[in-house]
């Protein structure tokens, strides 16, 4: 192996501001939780309960590279945990209900309210997503600088 040393890549730091025309950060993911387009808060987001739609109708921002992929449930798991768990905890403390009751209770509120929060999260996410940009890979490959010296 010869003496010189690897170089490390370094990211593109060139356009670090986002757009000057472009909503802030809490506005676009505001937007998206109320199914409206993040960019401009007139068209929708969604064409189905959790399909994405093409583009914005009003100013037709591209939904089309936007992959949310496993974060919206995540999120959901995460925040739905947190508020009825403590909840469920209260109820066992102060009144010791039986166990199948929990079942009969607990089970189907999780269901339920995990249902109606994941398309206003989906969309937050996605309102997340365009403020930072559609996906990781748009600065295109490494440059080739970036080869070891022995390839």
């Amino acid at each position: 192996m010869s003496g010189t040393p690897l170089r490390r890549w370094q990211p593109d730091r060139s356009a670090a501001e986002p757009p000057a025309d472009q909503p802030s950060f809490l506005t676009m993911i505001g937007r998206g939780a109320r199914n409206r387009c993040p960019v401009c808060g007139e068209g929708h987001v969604f064409r189905g309960f959790l399909t994405l739609a093409p583009a914005c109708e009003h100013c037709g921002t591209d939904f089309s590279e936007l992959r949310a992929d496993d974060a919206p449930p995540y999120i959901v798991i995460f925040l739905v945990g947190h508020i009825l768990v403590p909840l469920i905890f209260v109820v066992e403390k102060v009144w010791l209900p039986p166990m199948w009751l929990h079942m009969v209770v607990w089970l189907p509120l999780f269901a339920l309210v995990s249902t109606l929060a994941l398309r206003p999260v989906k969309g937050a996410v996605i309102g997340w997503m365009l403020r930072l940009g559609p996906t990781g890979d748009h600065h295109g490959v490494l440059p080739a600088s970036t080869a070891r010296a022995d390839d």
